[in-house]
């Protein structure tokens, strides 16, 4: 079991960054994923990248088919240095949230499959084909990386409604915490 770590919000500037890849898998990284893992239950997600927590490192975990609410965990993906070699010419549209972006949602299109060569847990060169929610999952985190927050795929227009909705709540919680 890891610790929990904190989850950095949009604006802050680590979100933007685009993350370096990362040397070797060792107990050190391994012991960072488990403290990922364990931030993404704790947050009731089912992805996180590493600058999330406020490392620019190329990392995620997935794990879409744990339950949180009967404390059920799946089949978490670790996912070191990962890259799409392959993506579907079919898109899907579906709605996305992110622990970064807290309470809010919004529709964003997607590769219906892809392909991603990834280092597994053990440093491990692995591959896997993707559709669907695994694949939009993916995609969502792996966008992570390279500073790309799934607000930047949207119109301006929901953009922009969706930020003021979320300045307008993070201003309602700061008011009843007073």
């Amino acid at each position: 079991m890891g610790k929990v770590l904190e989850v950095y919000e949009y604006p802050h500037p680590v979100l933007k960054k685009v993350s370096l890849p990362v040397d070797k898998v060792d107990d050190e990284l391994r012991a960072f994923l488990d403290d990922m893992l364990e931030t993404m239950y704790a947050s009731v997600g089912v992805g996180l990248a590493a600058p999330q927590v406020g490392v620019s490192k190329r990392i995620i975990v997935i794990d879409i088919v744990q339950d949180s609410e009967e404390g059920i965990r799946g089949e978490p993906l670790y996912m070191v240095n990962p890259e799409i070699i392959w993506r579907s010419e079919e898109m899907i549209c579906g709605e996305e949230g992110c622990l970064s972006i807290p309470g809010q949602r919004a529709d964003v299109d997607r590769h219906q499959m892809v392909r991603v060569r990834y280092l597994d847990y053990h440093g491990e060169c692995k591959e896997v084909l993707a559709e669907d929610y695994l694949a939009v999952a993916i995609q969502h985190e792996l966008d992570h990386l390279d500073g790309i927050l799934y607000i930047d795929r949207i119109s301006r227009l929901k953009r922009s409604m969706l930020l003021k909705k979320l300045a307008k709540e993070r201003k309602e919680d700061e008011e009843e915490t007073q």
